[in-house]
């Protein structure tokens, strides 16, 4: 499916159970699959894309329930992603995977099951390793899902944003600031958010099902250790403790790992509002 006057194309791949997974692609060379984390969608990524798209033919799916892909449907699971990303690698034929949070734990669990992919680079996966911790996060989203669930979008925001972590700066601000920024941020995403894009309304639900996936993992690190392709593992240096622990539990169980902290990037560094262009340096040496 052409799409004139856009910088991409889309495309879909149907998934075992017959859900639609919509894909945008660019560029052209050894395919490359970017799948995005939570409360995110293909649009997220579009400026790493085009970084890489002089290299790579690069396809940016849709996971489901968001954008140009179907709905969650029934047996909602990890394994349902895994194989919307099976369905894709098969069609496009691409063999180098990069996932951010919980797109790079889909990628980590379907080098167990999915043939022909050759390379993988993870940024900041979240993995079920401290249950202290995991407690304390599940705590903040059943707050964040109940804000969702009544419609006060902003204030699910802020319920999101206060952590315990000591190097969480937003977590400082008080709550009736962060509540007007976040209020503001929603106003201004429904007014210029258009065409295949998904508005950050639209998008606050998936957080719930994404951290189904993270707590699926939960006593099964130790699985990984079968994994046989080639690692990158990338993270940021100002990103908060729970994501170091899950880059430094895989480190040490993955067979054949490299692990690279990025100065000054955080969680988000990989999307569009982050610092792209420097992961894409470190996708660029890694994969060619």
């Amino acid at each position: 499916m052409s799409n004139r006057n856009k910088s991409y194309t889309t495309n879909s791949v149907t998934s075992k159970d017959g859900t639609k997974i919509g894909y945008r692609q660019m560029g052209s060379g050894p395919g490359i699959i970017l799948l995005h984390g939570g409360v995110n969608a293909s649009q997220h990524f579009m400026k790493l894309g085009a970084a890489l798209s002089d290299a790579f033919t690069v396809y940016i799916p849709d996971r489901r329930g968001r954008g140009l892909s179907g709905p969650y449907g029934k047996d909602y699971s990890i394994k349902r992603e895994v194989e919307d990303l099976d369905a894709l690698r098969t069609k496009t034929g691409a063999y180098y995977l990069f996932g951010a949070s919980t797109g790079a734990l889909i990628i980590l669990q379907s080098t167990l099951t999915v043939p022909g992919i050759r390379k993988i680079a993870l940024y900041e996966p979240l993995l079920y390793v401290n249950k202290s911790d995991m407690d304390k996060f599940n705590a903040m989203i059943r707050r964040y899902d109940k804000e969702v669930s009544e419609g006060k979008l902003a204030a699910a925001m802020v319920a999101a944003s206060k952590t315990d972590d000591p190097t969480s700066a937003i977590a400082k601000v008080p709550s009736f600031l962060l509540l007007i920024l976040f209020t503001l941020i929603l106003r201004i995403d429904a007014m210029i958010v258009k065409g295949d894009d998904v508005q950050l309304k639209d998008l606050m639900p998936t957080l719930d099902y994404d951290i189904e996936l993270v707590n699926e993992t939960e006593g099964k690190l130790e699985n990984f250790r079968e994994v046989s392709v080639e690692v990158l593992l990338l993270g940021g240096s100002k990103s908060e403790l729970m994501l170091k622990d899950s880059l430094d539990a895989l480190r040490n169980v993955l067979p054949h790992v490299n692990r690279i902290e990025l100065l000054g990037l955080d969680h988000k560094s990989a999307m569009n509002s982050g610092k792209p262009k420097r992961i894409a340096q470190e996708l660029r040496r890694f994969f060619i």
